[in-house]
């Protein structure tokens, strides 16, 4: 493989020919070609000799059209770079037109970016907003792999439904225009291609699960999909979600694994790619300058993300949050949207102001009421009669609320069963699931990381919309 911009800006070798293809940012005074190959924001200076091109050549060097160069890597004449290439020949692989391309050398809007998203990764803030959530997939792996985790691939066509909520995407091969149907009038989904009513899947805890009963600790790496029409900076369709699931494990180890992750993707992410964290603290620093006073962060991206990774996670009980919660201004003064009480599901209003204001750092949210989570979660003993809990824990970040949500699972057979009757689940449906309680139960926990979510709190970006290659949300589904 030939060296990329990157190498050849880092490096600091000089007075060597070299090739080199990328797309042109910029061209100037018919002699100065800022070439991009994505490798990083910084261009590497192309310069011709213009007597060596004729008019018709000249004037197809546009933004965006794509181009090999040949010449001479030399220390840079001007300034802004290192080295640039001199006496260079260059030949265009592909055209740009220039009144047709929409991704000129101006500021866009984000919105203007969302519509033009085949073509806004060649964009700075996109390109380092991409190259660093490929650093966060690989660190995810690199974090399992080394903790001896077996990385386990779990469907996307499932027939459970992990969460209990029902916003779930039909799968089917059915003729929508001639429906078959039972005696009764529903729909006969025995015709179907697997003969019974399927989905895309919510979570992969559930197989995770079912794995972690034999390899001890797995994760699982992969898409999500959510039927839940939300048009919000936070919420996507389609997602991708990290889910590991350790036997042997209860609610304190839980924590200490999700706390440890995310520390190790941070830093490693921090460490690959300097300049793209750079950048998008400068942007973001740009971007508060636009805001109220009282509206800007008190650290900017790099200073927030050097905190998470020198501070402990503070950890509370969600009955101690719900005081706090009480006692603070805005819950006085009638400030929050949402109410206050417990038993209330917390708001990202609520986790920001534990974050951001009150603790000043990532929390740690533990003990949820059991009567707002989900049936598989660790019913807690010894609990005050009408406050009955589950070993349930959220990891609150700063810009965002929660990142991580986990538990651990009800390992008990029958205490099971009672909290899927309470909730109307099938058993006989999930009998596979039940009968790793049947066969070998032991204690065991895990979580499931919003993948996006963590893209957004190392990039700074205000939207989830902008952390994903190819959003989709209602009435979205482009590419």
């Amino acid at each position: 493989m030939q060296k990329r911009i990157k190498e050849i800006l880092s490096s600091g070798e000089k007075d060597y020919d070299f090739e080199i293809k990328g797309w042109v940012r910029t061209f100037r005074s018919n002699r100065f070609i800022a070439l991009n190959d994505g490798s990083t924001n910084n261009n590497l200076q192309i310069v011709i000799n213009t007597d060596d091109y004729d008019e018709a050549t000249l004037k197809r060097i546009n933004t965006g059209a794509c181009i090999k160069a040949s010449g001479k890597i030399i220390e840079s004449q001007g300034k802004g770079q290192s080295v640039e290439m001199t006496d260079a020949k260059v030949e265009i692989l592909g055209d740009s037109h220039a009144d047709a391309y929409p991704i000129q050398p101006k500021k866009h809007s984000m919105e203007f970016l969302r519509e033009n998203a085949h073509l806004r990764f060649r964009t700075n803030t996109f390109g380092s907003v991409f190259r660093l959530r490929n650093a966060i997939s690989f660190g995810i792996h690199k974090f399992f792999q080394e903790q001896n985790f077996i990385y386990m691939h779990s469907p996307i066509i499932t027939a459970s439904d992990a969460e209990g909520a029902g916003e779930m995407f039909r799968v089917t091969t059915l003729d929508m225009k001639d429906t078959p149907m039972t005696e009764d009038g529903k729909v006969d989904y025995k015709q179907d291609f697997f003969e019974g009513e399927t989905n895309l899947t919510v979570s992969g805890q559930l197989e995770a699960e079912l794995a972690a009963m034999a390899f001890s600790n797995v994760y699982t790496f992969g898409p999500t999909f959510r039927a839940e029409n939300s048009n919000t900076t936070r919420h996507l369709a389609e997602f991708w979600m990290i889910e590991p699931e350790m036997a042997f494990c209860d609610i304190h180890g839980d924590m200490d694994c999700a706390e440890n992750m995310l520390k190790y993707v941070i830093k490693y992410a921090m460490e690959q790619h300097p300049d793209d964290i750079e950048f998008l603290t400068q942007r973001l620093v740009n971007e508060e300058k636009t805001k109220p006073q009282n509206e800007r962060s008190e650290l900017n991206l790099q200073e927030k993300l050097h905190f998470v990774l020198e501070n402990d996670f503070e950890r509370i009980t969600y009955t101690e949050a719900i005081e706090i919660l009480m006692q603070s201004k805005p819950y006085k003064k009638k400030k929050f949207k949402f109410e206050v009480k417990w038993g209330i599901d917390l708001q990202s209003e609520h986790e920001r102001y534990l974050v951001e204001k009150h603790f000043k750092k990532p929390v740690i949210v533990i003990d949820y009421p059991k009567d707002i989570k989900a049936f598989y979660m660790r019913q807690n003993d010894n609990c005050e009669p009408g406050r009955e809990t589950v070993a349930a824990m959220d990891i609150l970040a700063p810009g965002i609320g929660e990142i991580v949500g986990g538990s651990q699972r009800e390992e008990r057979l029958d205490k099971l069963e009672q909290r899927m009757d309470e909730m109307d689940i099938p058993k006989e449906e999930m009998s596979w699931y039940l009968d790793t309680r049947r066969f070998g139960t032991c204690e065991h926990a895990g979580f499931g990381l919003g993948f996006e979510r963590l893209v957004q709190f190392v990039t700074g970006m205000g939207n989830i919309r902008d952390v994903i290659p190819f959003p989709r949300t209602p009435g979205n589904c482009e590419f």
